[in-house]
């Protein structure tokens, strides 16, 4: 579970609200970049809830549905990747504790320009180029999570209780029903020099 991703890869998530694609560039983040792309082949994002949607911030996802696969990861952290894109909306990046080299598995996507996080370390790793306004349409009644003054689930119960936990107390919340590598496309055709006559 350690591949190198590709210079520049696609990757599909199927949610409850419909699909979107996210780009990724490895020259922007490439440790971030490399992490992704073997989460997403690992099927590790089928069924988690995006469980943080703060309207005009953010939308947080990557805690998995089962607390087996949580506990898995719980120490996986990987190392900070300097920061080369800005925070804009639609770029995807890890979530962090604030402390350095603190990356898992956790995800945000931009609703707006949030480039304040750029000097915090937040490193973007790619963008979403099909779908956004699935995004943006991801149920976001809950809001932040409680300990940020919101309604919405405590990341450490959905570590520990999983989907069921979800299922129970925040049932309109959306999920990935599945996330898949896009094939890459092929190279166009070399245009064939004129002839001379």
């Amino acid at each position: 579970m350690h591949a190198i991703a590709p210079p520049v890869y696609k990757a599909q998530f199927t949610t409850t609200k419909g699909d979107f694609v996210v780009e990724v560039h490895r020259d922007w983040a490439p440790i971030g970049a490399d992490r992704f792309y073997n989460l997403v082949r690992a099927g590790f994002f089928t069924d988690a809830a995006f469980f943080r949607v703060v309207a005009g911030f953010m939308v947080q996802f990557g805690i998995s549905s089962n607390p087996k696969v949580s506990a898995a990861w719980a120490n996986a952290n990987i190392k900070d990747d300097a920061v080369k894109q800005s925070n804009t909306r639609g770029r995807i990046t890890y979530a962090m504790t604030g402390l350095p080299n603190s990356r898992g598995t956790q995800l945000f996507i931009n609703f707006k320009n949030n480039s304040f996080l750029d000097p915090m370390r937040f490193a973007p790793f790619g963008e979403v180029v099909e779908g956004m306004e699935v995004v943006d349409q991801l149920y976001s009644g809950y809001g932040d999570m409680a300990e940020m003054g919101g309604r919405g689930p405590s990341p450490e119960k959905i570590e520990k209780e999983g989907g069921v936990y979800l299922t129970a107390s925040f049932p309109q919340l959306d999920r990935i029903k599945s996330a898949k590598i896009l094939p890459a496309a092929p190279a166009a055709p070399a245009t064939p020099a004129p002839e001379k006559k």
